[in-house]
């Protein structure tokens, strides 16, 4: 039995000290997601906190350590939330770190399990050994579940193997609190060294390297923001490195302070960074991408559009309201129980979560469809009924729309169908194309409006801003009237961002809107449009580099810059 799963004290509970990785959510090993899951309290400063929240339990309490401490407390602890120095900073910090020691042990009363996570590993956390002291001398049960260090996953995300064949030494330094041997005896050293510091002590550690005996001219990268879409790594030598990074725009600035990975070293890889930049030449990387669709319909494609090195932002187009007159959709659930329907067709998620939110106010689940024959239309909706405990025994083979539902459909056969009726609960502005074919078919339809699509609320006034001022470098428009909703309630998007349609009559609706399409799915799927995105990136990035200009993003340009057409 693993020690996340063990049985905890009532009074004293148990905690977790968690190394959340260097910032990407996807480095968590599976042991941290398990402890994840069995949290009852998270304690870590909010940036951590972003990582790790999303493999917790719902309702789960958060305590973030570095907020204000003006602020009330976190929701569902009763304990402040409290000012935390970060860990590598100075002795000063340790009244504060003492306050974050009893801060967890107080959380973990009552039983209660708690994950105390930190950036990288919590072996190379300065303080997180305190705070486990700390739980020994009170008694309360913990564990240590390692991470992947900052020094070593940023490298390998900024193409910069640690070391080559002949096995070189690697020397990891902490500058903000290295000691002058420690530099003589790194700068006496032929290995790479691995420094952990900010942007605005980058220069003079280098400087310090090269104090200590290094040659001025031994490569250098620094990386910011490393395993995340904001990474972005300068390649340089020791000499050089300042001006690079006076000339890039990043010094002097109010980031200055912010943490960095810096690798040196003559066979760190350095010079063939542009071959092993594997993450920063993804298609998409660091496009602020425009779904326009709710979080659980663009669950799937916001994953997509990441793995291409995207950052999705979903803004909801449309609102699901109940219909006006609930009589129909009544009768229809009630025929089902009482044998009326050979099939029930979905055609969304919504249809689905319609239909499952009325079972569940008769007192029904899942066994109300026993012997009734299930159709589902896309992955998503075929995900919402397996969720809902029921396994669609017809998904279309090819186009996943009504359409490719029909050329799969089984006509109706009075040997073998004992009931000829389809039940079809759907969206109030629907298509006739389902409920023709079935006709045609040999089928008798009950054609039910499950739910109201209406027109959503505007997105917070920042989104409007960024939208209409070109600060997403694409949209994607999934239906026409995605691209009515989004320009009726955001405005329309600048001329600067790329416009990726699902299909002809879609791209038809945005040129109607005064919008450049830039981006055509080859096939109606979302997923095909978030590829079609990912080509049309792949090759943009690709000339720009042929071209031996720098690869911007489309928000990157200046307001009004003229577009050329691409087609892909």
């Amino acid at each position: 039995m693993s020690p996340t799963t063990l049985s905890a004290g009532p009074e004293h509970g148990h905690v977790t000290f968690l190394g959340a990785g260097p910032g990407d959510p996807g480095l968590l090993t599976l042991r941290a997601v398990e402890a994840l899951a069995n949290a009852d309290v998270l304690v870590a400063e909010h940036e951590v906190l972003d990582v790790v929240r999303q493999h917790a339990r719902q309702g789960v309490s958060e305590v973030n350590t570095d907020s204000d401490p003006s602020q009330d407390p976190a929701p569902g602890t009763g304990t402040p939330q409290l000012t935390v120095v970060d860990g590598t900073s100075t002795a000063a910090a340790a009244p504060a770190v003492r306050d974050a020691a009893h801060l967890v042990m107080e959380a973990a009363r009552g039983g209660r399990r708690v994950v105390r996570a930190v950036s990288g590993d919590p072996g190379l956390d300065t303080y997180a050994a305190e705070e486990m002291l700390a739980c020994a001398a009170a008694g309360v049960p913990f564990e240590v579940v390692p991470g992947i260090a900052s020094a070593v996953g940023v490298p390998a995300y900024a193409g910069v193997p640690l070391r080559d064949a002949q096995g070189a030494d690697v020397r990891f330094v902490d500058a903000r609190t290295a000691s002058d041997r420690c530099w003589t005896e790194v700068g006496a050293s032929d290995g790479t060294v691995v420094v952990s510091t900010t942007l605005d002590s980058v220069a003079a550690a280098a400087g310090e390297l090269v104090s200590a005996g290094r040659k001025p001219d031994t490569p250098m990268t620094v990386t910011v923001a490393g395993t995340t879409t904001r990474q972005r790594t300068w390649t340089a030598t020791l000499g050089t490195i300042a001006q690079t990074l006076k000339q890039a725009k990043v010094l002097p600035s109010p980031d200055g302070g912010r943490p960095v990975i810096a690798v040196v070293g003559e066979r760190s890889a350095a010079a063939q960074r542009d071959q092993l930049a594997w993450f920063e030449s993804k298609p998409l990387f660091g496009w602020k991408v425009l779904v326009p669709r709710t979080k659980e319909q663009a669950a799937s494609l916001s994953d997509q559009l990441r793995s291409y090195g995207a950052v999705p932002h979903e803004v909801p187009t449309i609102a699901v309201e109940p219909p006006r007159t609930p009589q129909q959709m009544e009768r229809a659930v009630k025929g089902l129980v009482t044998g009326r329907y050979e099939w029930i067709a979905f055609t969304s998620v919504n249809a689905v979560k319609a239909v499952r939110e009325k079972f569940e106010e008769y007192g029904l689940d899942a066994r109300a469809f026993a012997g009734i024959k299930v159709a589902a239309v896309g992955e998503q909706t075929a995900k919402a009924l397996i969720a809902f405990g029921v396994k669609p025994d017809l998904v279309p083979s090819g186009e996943q729309s009504a359409a490719g539902l029909l050329e799969d459909w089984p006509p109706y056969d009075p040997v073998f169908d004992p009931i000829d009726r389809v039940f079809l609960p759907r969206a109030d502005i629907a298509t006739e194309t389902l409920v023709a074919g079935l006709i045609e078919l040999g089928w008798e339809v009950d054609d039910v409006t499950a739910y109201r699509t209406v027109r959503a609320s505007p997105p917070p006034a920042e989104t409007r801003e960024a939208i209409k001022g070109g600060g997403f470098d694409a949209v994607l428009f999934t239906s026409s009237s995605t691209v009515r909703n989004l320009v009726g309630i955001a405005g329309k998007p600048h001329n600067v961002t790329v416009i990726a349609c699902i299909g002809p009559a879609t791209a038809k609706t945005a040129e109607e809107h005064g919008l450049r399409v830039d981006v055509m799915a080859p096939e109606p799927s979302v997923h095909k449009l978030a590829e079609a995105l990912a080509d049309f990136g792949a090759k943009r990035r690709a000339a720009a580099v042929e071209a031996g200009d720098p690869v911007t993003r489309p928000s990157e340009r200046r307001p009004g810059a003229r577009r050329r057409r691409s087609t892909t």
